[in-house]
């Protein structure tokens, strides 16, 4: 990543705990591929333990079910990496780590395909109160680049669809 980029990820990370604090609502993180980078994104500010209550990097497809509480027969008909997969892993870290919001990743990063997946091949998904005007939105991606660009566009849009969906979204 560039200065820039790093500058753009830190301002993006700044307006997502602008956003959560103007709420009184916290966020948990669920990764898979991007092993920790998102919450790592959310705690290089301060001030962060206010709004941010936990990650799980759940790598190895078995703790998405055991951690998080994906359904195991989701995963065996459908693979890790699939959009209602990232679904059921926002939902499970918001549950199981009682913040407002949760955010997940799941994906190929590469260089190689994984069950049939191509590297680049990406999900994101944000988990809200039921009560909210939302359930869960997610994002499929096809990103390009090597394992590491593939991954830090992964943060970029992962926080992007928490800010986005915050933006718009009236509790």
């Amino acid at each position: 990543m560039t200065a820039d980029a790093d500058g753009d990820l830190a301002a993006l990370v700044t307006e997502v705990h602008r956003q959560l604090r103007s709420r009184r609502a916290t966020l948990a993180s669920a990764e898979s591929l991007t092993g920790g980078l998102v919450a790592g994104a959310l705690t290089d500010v301060a001030g962060s333990s206010q709004t941010f209550r936990g990650g799980v990097v759940s790598y190895a497809t078995d703790l998405k079910a055991s951690l998080l509480g994906v359904d195991a027969a989701l995963l065996r008909r459908r693979g890790a990496v699939h959009p209602e997969v990232a679904a059921a892993m926002a939902r499970g870290v918001r549950e199981r780590l009682g913040a407002t919001y949760g955010v997940a990743t799941t994906g190929v990063a590469g260089p190689d395909p994984q069950d049939g997946r191509p590297p680049g091949e990406v999900h994101v998904a944000l988990a809200g109160p039921e009560a909210g005007r939302f359930g869960v939105a997610v994002a499929s991606l096809a990103l390009a680049g090597d394992r590491a660009a593939v991954r830090a566009e992964t943060v970029r849009r992962a926080l992007l669809l928490v800010a986005d969906t915050l933006g718009k979204t009236e509790l």
